[in-house]
């Protein structure tokens, strides 16, 4: 790990110093998981495996008639 330095607003500093008490958590770990949180993918960014595989006329269930997928239900 390595140890840098982070200049921060007294209200961000008593914020930090706050969440660490009510967490009981250090505050290089509250930073680290904030970092971690900030820089995960966003949703528009995720590629799923799968992504660009299916093949078909690309129809999806939100085409088919609503009376036609209830067809035969509770028979």
């Amino acid at each position: 790990m390595r140890k840098t330095s982070v200049y921060l607003s007294e209200v961000q500093a008593e914020r930090l110093a706050r969440l660490s008490k009510q967490q009981r958590r250090p505050q290089a770990e509250i930073i680290r998981d904030a970092i971690a949180a900030y820089a995960a993918p966003r949703p528009e960014e995720r590629r799923f495996s799968l992504d660009g595989v299916v093949v078909g006329d690309g129809a999806t269930i939100a085409d088919v008639d609503e009376d036609e997928l209830l067809r035969g239900f509770g028979e």
